[in-house]
């Protein structure tokens, strides 16, 4: 088989997912239902199918709330459950008096039944697709909320290999491409404030020396 470079892996800033949900609707009948799945994801990085699969008795919504996640390879992994998160499914499980129930899907359809991994990726773009990104070919998907987990628990400084169980991910590999990405965007990040010139090893008149007030002001120090 030839070779082929690995597809690009987008993800989402925190200023977007910030503004996503400070600004997703607050009434309105499924919104509860929307806001905590949407929260979902991005705490969890789970996959599609693993949501839809997911079950009351998956949860745990104590104090040190988690959940257990079924994902390839018929295999199982746990994952902390931020405080807000758990709130969420509290709430949204008991207006539908699923707690009792323990085989009953958390995130249901209008008609009761369990989300599909389609009926996910409706509520995503539903929400999110306002932050698709032409120019960068992003298009937001629910995939796109793992790809953020992953690059965000980076940035917070979480170590890859708690990233790899996290993710579900069976080579470490895979999860090594998210701190290149990270690595990327830092060196991106040191580039930007860099004034004009200086990569070439020159080195320009600092734009403050120009500054006659900020230089009186400095001299009066």
């Amino acid at each position: 088989m030839k070779r082929a470079a690995p597809a690009e892996t987008h993800f989402l800033e925190r200023d977007e997912v910030e503004a996503l949900f400070r600004h997703l609707p607050r009434t309105g009948r499924l919104v509860q239902r929307d806001r905590a799945l949407l929260l979902f994801l991005y705490n969890t990085g789970a996959r599609a199918q693993e949501v839809a699969d997911l079950r009351v008795e998956h949860l745990e919504l104590n104090e040190a709330a988690l959940v257990r996640l079924h994902g390839k390879g018929d295999k199982w992994r746990t994952c902390p459950l931020w405080r807000q998160t758990a709130a969420l499914l509290v709430e949204l499980l008991d207006s539908s008096n699923a707690r009792a129930v323990p085989d009953a899907p958390v995130f249901r359809s209008t008609t009761g039944e369990a989300l599909t991994r389609f009926g996910i990726y409706k509520i995503v773009r539903r929400y999110a697709g306002h932050l698709d990104n032409a120019r960068a070919r992003r298009r937001v998907s629910p995939h796109i909320f793992r790809h953020t987990a992953a690059v965000h628990l980076l940035e917070a400084g979480v170590e890859v290999n708690v990233i790899r169980g996290w993710l579900g991910h069976a080579d470490l590999t895979t999860t090594n491409r998210y701190a290149e990405i990270n690595t990327k965007a830092k060196i991106e990040a040191l580039r930007n404030p860099e004034p004009p010139g200086a990569s070439d090893g020159s080195c320009p008149r600092p734009a403050w020396r120009s500054d006659e007030a900020l230089l009186d002001w400095l001299s009066s120090l």
